[in-house]
């Protein structure tokens, strides 16, 4: 019976963090679904060399969301609500830096940054359209990320939910109205996905309105050490962002290298896919982190491993349905986004989608482990595995698998990296488990 009271709970929290990032997901398959409609196969490989600018305000958004929400959950656990304040308000003001930085790039440095992403002459302004205005939303943008994350730790997860779901239907219909309807292109698409941003805003905005937060605005210094603990929890997810966008920048150009622009729009709706699957793997993990860290903070490490558990079964589940969908269904799947009917798109899409996705069970594995470390304040493992996945493991990898089968090589060098990271992480839980 104390088994059936802690699954609704752990239902609770995961079912509705997937949905919304579910949400997510639907809002990227329609943007990539719009652009290739309005701007065919070269407009999907602008936004796939444009698309790490976005992924570096999501990753630090959610750096500084997770990093200080997990703190302020452990903080309330602990009874010590003046520190769960304090971590809410330092974490404020980390994101107005940010916000700050995000946007002075995007007014002065655009054309910079797009060069510095690889794009050639064909496509470039169509990327340096999409870079500079994602960078000038990025005050909204991030405080989305941020304030997501506290709502889902002070126990209000289908909140969060409908907020994001809000969001990203919203971006759906954007999309239609400015690329199809207005024909504004690339701008169209980049304003869509900014605009959309304040309607989880003012979903948010009730939450406060009704008083239900449990965290506050306080009086209090920014201190190196609130800093680092914040950062040091955050950074794996921030890793895990950002090493997707790196890894994108460094596929694209050995991608453009071997097949042209081709070959990096098919990889452009790989890559767009891909982000829709770890979107699922982070609603499970972003699910699930309030749960391990308010048992850690209760000092039951029993029902810390039982979460775990539960985590690891599910991702199992979805990891085997979703590659079954994305095996059987590729033809049909880059069909939907080859609006030119290109042979070369379709051959090199359909069957990058079948290699590259063999190994997201491990991908699962990798960012579930890692969100565990990290909600139990166990920063180093965490580090250490995003930091495997994210660049000491892939880049070699697909560096040398591109010389030794071209694009075939391009292709499996993704799940033989995140089979290596997840035999490595296992040692480590094996390790620290151990030392507990």
């Amino acid at each position: 019976m104390r088994n059936i009271k802690y699954i609704k709970e752990f239902t609770k929290y995961t079912t509705s963090n997937i949905v919304g990032m579910l949400s997510v997901s639907i809002y990227i398959l329609a943007d990539i679904f719009f652009i290739s409609r309005a701007m065919g196969a070269y407009g999907l490989a602008a936004l796939n060399f444009a698309l790490p600018a976005f992924g570096f305000v999501l990753g630090s958004g959610l750096m500084l969301g997770i990093g200080g929400a997990t703190r302020y959950n452990i903080k309330k656990n602990q009874g010590d609500h003046q520190g769960a304040n304090q971590a809410f308000t330092n974490t404020i003001v980390l994101m107005v830096g940010f916000i700050l930085f995000f946007m002075i790039c995007g007014q002065f440095f655009s054309e910079s940054i797009t060069r510095a992403l690889g794009t050639d002459a064909a496509i470039f302004e169509m990327s340096r359209t999409y870079v500079q205005v994602i960078l000038l939303f990025s005050p909204v943008m991030m405080t989305n990320m941020v304030l997501g994350c506290f709502i889902r730790n002070d126990g209000a997860p289908r909140l969060a939910m409908v907020a994001m779901a809000c969001n990203n239907m919203m971006n759906i219909l954007l999309d239609y109205v400015f690329l199809i309807r207005m024909e504004l292109e690339m701008f169209g698409a980049a304003m869509a996905s900014g605009l959309a941003t304040f309607m989880s805003l003012f979903v948010f905005l009730g939450y406060f309105l009704m008083k239900k937060n449990g965290f506050r605005l306080i009086r209090c210094k920014l201190t190196l050490e609130s800093t680092k603990r914040i950062f040091g929890v955050g950074l794996p997810a921030f890793i895990t962002e950002i090493s997707v966008s790196v890894v994108m920048v460094i596929f694209n150009v050995i991608i453009l290298r071997i097949t042209g622009n081709i070959g990096v729009a098919a990889f452009g709706v790989i890559a767009n896919i891909l982000i829709i699957v770890i979107a699922i793997y982070n609603g499970l993990a972003g699910g699930v982190q309030p749960l391990i860290s308010k048992y850690y903070g209760r000092e039951e490490p029993h029902l810390v491993g039982l979460m775990l558990r539960y985590a690891l079964v599910l991702m199992t589940g979805i990891s085997t349905v979703v590659y079954a969908g994305i095996f059987f269904g590729a033809n049909w799947i880059v069909g939907i986004f080859n609006s030119e009917q290109n042979p070369d798109f379709q051959l090199l899409a359909v069957s990058g989608l079948r290699l590259y996705f063999a190994g997201i069970i491990f991908v699962g594995f990798n960012i579930v482990l890692t969100t565990y470390f990290a909600s139990i304040e166990n920063v180093r493992p965490a580090h250490g595995i995003s930091l495997l996945r994210g660049f000491i493991v892939i880049l070699p990898m697909v560096f040398l698998l591109s010389h030794l089968g071209g694009i075939t090589g391009v292709w499996l060098s993704f799940p033989l990296a995140e089979l290596l990271v997840s035999g490595i992480g296992g040692l480590l839980y094996y390790y620290f488990s151990r030392r507990r």
